[in-house]
């Protein structure tokens, strides 16, 4: 927090109150006062009177003593005016008030995490990114990565917490709080990191949030980005990540946006382009046809890259018997999934499938 700030409040303050105003710190730094010659004084006494206050307002020396938002939290700053009666009280809270205003104004305009919070929200303008990237020495061509962490099933606000205590480096990592259970993590990574390196940091925060707190999560990682201006589009693609995640991968806890394949354009097509594929795909019988039996037939044969042997062993049948049951499949469905254009076909069909059933639309 910059002590000028605070001076210049104590400046604009000082013709409308007849006494001594000013600002501590929490070491007992006069930080700010009407009275330059007290600037840097230290009352260490303050602040062993502050902390065993009980509504928080302190007299000590003469002077009376209140603490700003945040007090024992990030920044800790306390306001104080000359005088112990009753309106060196009232004219104290006011002035709380009036500082606290341009503490918060202060804070949004100069903190980083506040700062990449607007980034990814969308909620700065481009040209604005360069020019407060330059007043906070923010380091703007660096590779950094995404990571949405949203909670499943009843949220847990310690949740922040050990993330953070996984990244303490707040000046090139910035955790998040998006919502109730989203928490995102911006990470500055070293040259040459991979995906590899990614999915090391995304089961390591689900790994300590599952044992700390005993909940489950499930992590989605946005593109590898040069540039500050890039973490929005990195922040998008962690949420598509997730929510492309919840439809084709449901056993995945770590998902990247990188790994979704075509699921990831499945999810953006039209759902009534996805029902007229499924309709020209399915002229014979309809995909509900397909009893289970069936269903996992072909999603074994897919699992084994369309290897009959394989898959008849993987499915405890003698080769013939899977033969008979990829014949049957192709009378139902006019598909042969031994050809690999049919197979892509029905594979295609199958997570168009999966997607209109998450939308609630049954084909």
């Amino acid at each position: 927090m910059s002590s000028r700030m605070f001076q210049g409040v104590v400046h604009q303050m000082k013709d409308s109150i007849d006494r001594t105003v000013g600002v501590i710190d929490a070491d007992g730094i006069v930080v700010a006062c009407s009275e330059l010659t007290c600037v840097g004084e230290h009352w260490p006494g303050a602040i062993a009177a502050i902390s065993a206050s009980d509504n928080g307002c302190a007299a000590f020396e003469g002077k009376t003593f209140k603490p700003l938002s945040g007090w024992g939290v990030q920044y800790d700053y306390a306001a104080f005016i000359t005088g112990e009666d009753d309106v060196a009280a009232s004219l104290c809270a006011m002035a709380v008030v009036t500082f606290n205003s341009a503490k918060s104004y202060y804070e949004e305009k100069h903190d980083k995490a506040t700062f990449v919070k607007n980034i990814i929200s969308d909620n700065i303008l481009l040209g604005d990114i360069y020019t407060q990237a330059k007043e906070l020495h923010f380091l703007s061509e660096a590779p950094r990565a995404t990571f949405l962490v949203r909670q499943l099933g009843p949220a847990d606000v310690s949740a922040i917490d050990v993330i953070q205590n996984l990244f303490p480096d707040k000046q090139s990592d910035f955790v998040i709080s998006i919502n109730e259970t989203d928490i995102a993590l911006i990470k500055q990574l070293p040259e040459g990191a991979d995906s590899k390196d990614l999915q090391k940091i995304a089961k390591q925060i689900s790994t300590a949030v599952t044992q700390e707190l005993g909940i489950k999560v499930v992590i989605g990682i946005g593109t590898i980005v040069p540039h500050i201006r890039d973490l929005a589009r990195a922040y998008k693609e962690a949420g598509v990540a997730i929510d492309v995640g919840k439809v084709f991968d449901t056993e995945k806890t770590v998902i990247n946006y990188e790994n979704l394949g075509i699921g990831r354009l499945i999810y953006q097509l039209p759902t009534i382009l996805c029902q007229m594929f499924l309709q020209e795909v399915f002229k014979k019988n309809p995909i509900d046809a397909l009893d289970q039996e069936t269903l996992l037939t072909i999603n074994k044969f897919f699992e084994n890259n369309l290897n009959v042997s394989e898959t008849a062993r993987k499915l405890f049948v003698h080769r013939n018997t899977l033969v008979y049951r990829l014949e049957k499949i192709k009378k139902l469905t006019g598909l042969d999934l031994r050809e690999f254009d049919d197979a892509i076909t029905f594979k295609v069909a199958l997570m168009v499938k999966k997607y209109l059933i998450s939308r609630g639309i049954e084909s």
